[in-house]
């Protein structure tokens, strides 16, 4: 590969410290702490960046995965649809040092999906006669209420995938896919964290799930850690 070309690189650190700055809107992959960039979340922590807004589908949890970036007061607004799970969230948002955007998770994953794709806005039925309806355009169609959504987009992404070869066309295993697909198309630029880095040709094109041309960086972590978000044991005695 023409080293110019080259998207592999050696440190998260590195990956991200020529592109990340103050103010900037961050997408970031996973569901709960399924399928998050673990190393990739540390490394944007570990350069120090603030005023952040993070469009994600939560927020992690106390310590883990985004939670991490709330506790440093990195974070200064969430887009999400769901804020649980992390009383630092909960707090912040509490006492107004946290904005937080509410948006319907199928919206929310619209809105990444048509901002990479292009699409400036688009109609849906979610939210109509709630408090997500607030300021927004409606429009009928068919005897049926519709609200406006704009599209989301975003500075950088920051994603999880379990596969990628060396030209970034990405393998997602099972549920761990979730939102990252979506993020990494709304991401001006975007950054992959993998299991496994196999050379180009070695990913049969049928089985890509996202390809190559919306991957700007790769790095590696070949033993990531499976969380779990809430273990429960079972009382009854065998």
């Amino acid at each position: 590969m023409n080293k110019a070309m080259n998207k592999v690189m050696d440190h998260a650190q590195d990956a991200l410290a020529d592109i990340v700055a103050d103010q900037q809107t961050i997408a970031v992959g996973g569901f709960g702490l399924c399928g998050i960039p673990e190393v990739l979340i540390d490394a944007l922590q570990a350069t120090g960046v603030t005023g952040l807004t993070c469009i994600s589908n939560n927020a992690g949890t106390d310590g883990i995965g985004l939670g991490k970036l709330l506790a440093s007061r990195q974070i200064k607004k969430m887009i999400s649809s769901y804020v649980g799970e992390n009383k630092e969230f909960e707090r912040q948002f509490l006492t107004g040092e946290l904005e937080v955007e509410l948006t319907p998770q199928g919206t929310l994953a619209e809105k990444l999906r048509s901002g990479g794709a292009g699409i400036p806005a688009f109609f849906t039925q979610t939210g109509v006669g709630t408090l997500i309806a607030e300021g927004k355009e409606v429009r009928q169609f068919d005897g049926k209420n519709y609200l406006l959504e704009p599209t989301l987009t975003a500075d950088i992404a920051l994603v999880k995938a379990y596969k990628a070869d060396k030209a970034g066309n990405l393998i997602f295993r099972k549920t761990a896919r979730n939102f990252n697909p979506e993020c990494a198309m709304a991401g001006k630029i975007t950054v992959v964290e993998v299991e496994q880095l196999v050379e180009i040709g070695e990913i049969d094109p049928d089985d890509v799930h996202l390809p190559g041309i919306f991957v700007d960086r790769i790095i590696v972590n070949p033993n990531p850690t499976k969380h779990i978000e809430q273990r429960t044991l079972s009382t009854v005695e065998a």
